[in-house]
């Protein structure tokens, strides 16, 4: 078979993953074997591949094949989530460019616009996780408006509905006006802008005085209801009882005293406007204030508006600030820097707003999921640090406004029958919910047509809270062998950004279904930024496209790029020289794999010394960099398990070992060593299959024709055994007595293929287990132990024992003699410099630590040299 000289990422990328797929090595099904179980955080239908998923499904995909190769049935569900918001908005936005509203078509003809929407843009993400090599059991394929997930939904719903968890409640919200929906309060961003402090006069009834209230608010004056004072502001007693007109709306309001008003605030007086401020619905609540809501859906004026009507808050906002100058109410503006809620999806600014919606109580069900993360480590976060937040967001949770205004997603199986509050029964299906209305009403004249059912439709984290368990049919049929077998699963991977939205939802979920957690570990990823630590994103033009990278780079390449710098939790600083990097680490293997298949084979010929000890070696660094991996996925530093494997192969084997093993030119290579060779290279290509997939595959299926339940990615990870730490200790003295060797010959110009002698004083009493390797690479033509120093010979150290290479004829003594005590003179100078900062305490005591712990080492460098040219000096004199 001849192999080429290149290794082909694009054609061994389609080649190998059409080979895994037709083979089924994806595919689980519950066996004897003990279960590994991920489930994928459901992508947006519509999404497409970005580097956050890239880096997520990444890590994935390692643990997977990893678990693959350990012999466990490992199942990975792909699926993808509906997104309410993000998909209703771009139907919405499609529909607009075709010249049609929404607001004119039936629920019915929306949805059939919207599932042709989904059928022809969702699911390309998937397809795009199968160019990354993610090796998902596609036939497992979820979607969280599939038939069976939309039917778990709604007998949630109804389950803890009758538990009595979930309530019907008219309360102030979060609305987007841009997706005309209400949102839960993590789904709201806050961040700070600049605006102004708008200073208005309110006169106060029957009399010529004035009110000075402060708000960052103008417009919405046309919804006050009252002028709030503390009791205790002696500034504004004479007040109580009073009234005040409101500027423009000329409406009078009361004047009402509440210590809830901060009196060092603006002028110590507050607006109250109940419709569009949860604080102020709480002090109209208490001072029975009449309500106002002077805002339409899309957060335009309605009548209420007066003259405003029909347009937009911000626009309202400047124009009423010059009416109010211009009529002489506004006192003076300033500028004033406040948090602004926004729309986690849309970016909208959030208004305050009043309305029925549906709730969840949430503070008895997450007790069990404090539990599991602070107390028992049932489930343990990766890294550990994300445990304090976590606390901060259940020990405060607030019940789940779980409705929204929006038609696609799973309709609330509420249906109403009149116009009372408690008019409405709640059911899986409306013939059930018939027979609860006619139970209920005693009208057993009722019919489905008397039933109306809710229109608005569940939060889509409704929906992907139940995601471990409704992939199983969990909810549905919880007695179920597949759920049974797979659930709990293991490990999940995702980003902290929704570790209350998603994680600690699907803990709650889990205990309050099984009384078990949901997964064992969740490894929280950073975000992946670029250079200047921006977080990557389309506006900014800062955030390269995922597939063009493995076009570039391959696949293996991208892979092995970013997870190099991706330790768990931290931002990635990515470039693209990341992903340079990790093809050429596929290059560097493909060569060595070249470099053992083009070596001739003699069966006639003895193992050399110098192999069987290198073998010997390798076997027991491979074994050390075993556990030290094991450790590392133990808890869970991927990136740094990678790096073992990256230098155990880089270094140890290409670097060192085949060059241990190498025969002389034109010479054959004894069987034996081949062997093992090629045995240690199946080795290495097993470790690094779970980041490096398709290079490996490719290797592993050229070594020798295989069949298919020989194939890499179904191979028996490599077993972890004792070994001689010993002999690793011993190497790398040798590695370092062949580096000083080979530094000498560049140094002094002596060809390599010219043999020199090595003399050692063994004061340490070294073994001389590796000599015939220093010999070979060396190319030493003697090796001798002596007991004093040898005249005429350049020197060096490695600890306490010296190695003298006679060079009497191949070099200029004198000039020699000449460079060195140049050499000596510098060193000893830089020494003096360093010596000098390490003895003045003020540097000592104030320098960061690193810096002081540098500057030793440098110290103790500078010693290294001149001991070991006052060496060299010695032997040539």
């Amino acid at each position: 078979m001849t192999i080429p000289s290149q290794f082909d990422a694009k054609a061994a990328e389609q080649k190998w993953y059409d080979y895994w797929m037709e083979n089924n090595y994806f595919h689980s099904v519950p066996d004897s074997r003990k279960p590994y179980t991920i489930v994928i955080p459901p992508p947006n239908v519509t999404g497409v591949l970005h580097m956050g998923h890239m880096l997520n499904n990444t890590i994935q995909d390692v643990l997977i094949r990893r678990a693959r190769l350990k012999g466990f049935n490992a199942c990975w569900v792909p699926g993808t989530d509906h997104a309410s918001i993000a998909t209703e908005a771009k139907v919405v936005d499609k529909l607009k460019k075709e010249g049609i509203n929404k607001n004119d078509l039936t629920r019915e003809e929306f949805l059939k616009h919207a599932w042709e929407w989904t059928d022809k843009y969702g699911g390309v993400i998937l397809d795009q996780l199968k160019k990354l090599g993610a090796s998902c059991d596609w036939q497992r394929t979820k979607f969280t408006m599939d038939d069976d997930m939309t039917a778990s939904v709604i007998k949630s719903f109804v389950d803890l509905y009758n538990k009595g968890l979930i309530y019907r409640g008219y309360r102030m919200v979060n609305w987007d006006p841009e997706a005309k929906t209400t949102l839960s309060d993590e789904e709201v961003n806050y961040e700070e802008r600049q605006g102004k402090l708008y200073h208005i006069r309110y006169q106060v009834e029957g009399n010529e005085e004035y009110i000075t209230i402060a708000t960052t608010r103008p417009e919405t004056i046309l919804g006050d209801t009252a002028i709030c004072i503390n009791p205790n502001d002696e500034r504004y007693t004479h007040l109580k009882g009073k009234k005040a007109i409101v500027p423009i709306a000329n409406r009078i309001i009361p004047v009402i005293f509440d210590e809830y008003v901060d009196m060092e605030f603006g002028t110590g007086c507050l607006k109250v406007t109940p419709a569009h401020d949860v604080n102020d619905k709480e002090l109209g609540d208490r001072h029975n204030l009449e309500i106002i809501d002077i805002f339409n859906e899309d957060a335009t004026l309605n009548s209420y508006g007066l003259h405003y009507e029909g347009k937009d808050r911000f626009e309202v906002r400047d124009a009423i600030a010059k009416e109010l100058e211009e009529k002489g109410f506004l006192v003076k503006t300033e500028v004033h820097v406040n948090k602004v809620g926004t729309s986690e999806r849309t970016k909208a600014v959030i208004e305050p707003r009043l309305s029925d919606q549906w709730f969840l109580k949430m503070e008895g069900l997450a007790k069990p999921a404090i539990k599991a993360v602070l107390e028992s480590d049932e489930v343990k976060l990766y890294p550990s640090r994300f445990n304090n937040t976590y606390r901060h967001w259940m020990e405060n949770i607030r019940d789940w406004n779980i409705s929204r205004q929006l038609w696609w997603g799973q309709q609330i199986p509420a249906y109403y029958f009149g116009d009372g509050k408690e008019d409405f029964v709640v059911a899986e299906t409306k013939e059930k919910a018939l027979e609860l209305a006619k139970a209920k009403t005693g009208n057993s004249s009722l019919t489905a047509d008397s039933l109306k059912q809710d229109p608005d439709a569940l939060d889509t984290w409704f929906s992907s809270w139940l995601w471990p368990m409704a992939v199983f049919g969990g909810i549905l049929n919880p007695e179920n062998e597949e759920f049974k077998y797979y659930y709990p699963t293991n490990d999940l991977v995702t980003g902290p950004d929704i570790l209350f939205f998603w994680v600690a939802r699907m803990i709650v979920a889990g205990y309050e279904y099984t009384g078990e957690k949901p997964f064992s570990n969740v490894y929280l990823t950073g975000l992946v930024r670029d250079k200047q630590r921006r977080k990557m994103s389309k506006s900014l033009g800062n955030s390269p496209d995922p597939l063009d990278l493995i076009e570039k780079f391959g696949a293996d390449g991208v892979r092995t790029g970013l997870l190099l710098s991706a330790s768990a939790g931290n931002d990635i600083m990515f470039d693209e020289e990341l992903c340079s990097q990790g093809r050429a680490f596929a290059n560097k293997i493909w060569n060595a794999f070249r470099l053992i298949k083009g070596w001739e084979v003699s069966d006639a010929i003895p193992q050399p010394e110098h192999s069987k000890m290198a073998i010997e070696w390798y076997e027991a660094k491979l074994q050390k960099t075993l556990a030290e991996i094991e450790d590392h996925f133990e808890k869970y530093r991927i990136s740094d398990a990678l790096m073992a494997i990256y230098k155990l192969v880089w270094d140890d084997f290409c670097s060192w070992f085949l060059e241990m093993i190498k025969p002389g030119y034109q010479q054959p290579v004894d069987k034996a060593t081949y062997e093992k060779a090629i045995e240690m290279l199946e080795s290495n290509l097993k470790l690094l299959h779970p980041f490096m997939p398709f290079l490996t595959e490719e290797i592993w299926q050229y070594i020798t024709e295989r069949s298919a339940d020989e194939a890499l990615i179904i191979a028996k990870w490599p077993e972890l055994k004792s070994f001689d730490e010993k002999i690793i200790s011993e190497f790398e003295t040798a590695s370092e007595v062949i580096s000083n060797i080979r530094s000498i010959r560049k140094d002094k110009n002596i060809p390599f293929k010219d043999a020199i002698a090595l003399k050692v004083v063994n004061n340490e009493n070294t073994a001389a287990t590796f000599d015939s390797i220093i010999s070979k690479l060396g190319n030493i033509s003697s090796l001798d132990y002596v007991t004093e120093a040898v005249s005429g010979a350049l020197a060096f150290r490695v600890g306490s024992n010296e190695y003298f290479i006679p060079v009497a004829g191949a070099v200029n003594v004198e000039e020699e003699i000449a460079k060195l005590t140049a050499e000596l003179e510098y060193n000893k100078g830089f020494l003096k410099s360093v010596q000098a900062k390490l003895s003045n305490e003020k540097f000592v005591s104030s320098a960061p630590e690193k810096v002081v712990a540098m500057e030793r080492q440098k110290e103790a460098d500078a010693l290294a040299k001149i001991a070991t040219i006052e060496q060299s000096l010695l032997s040539l004199k």
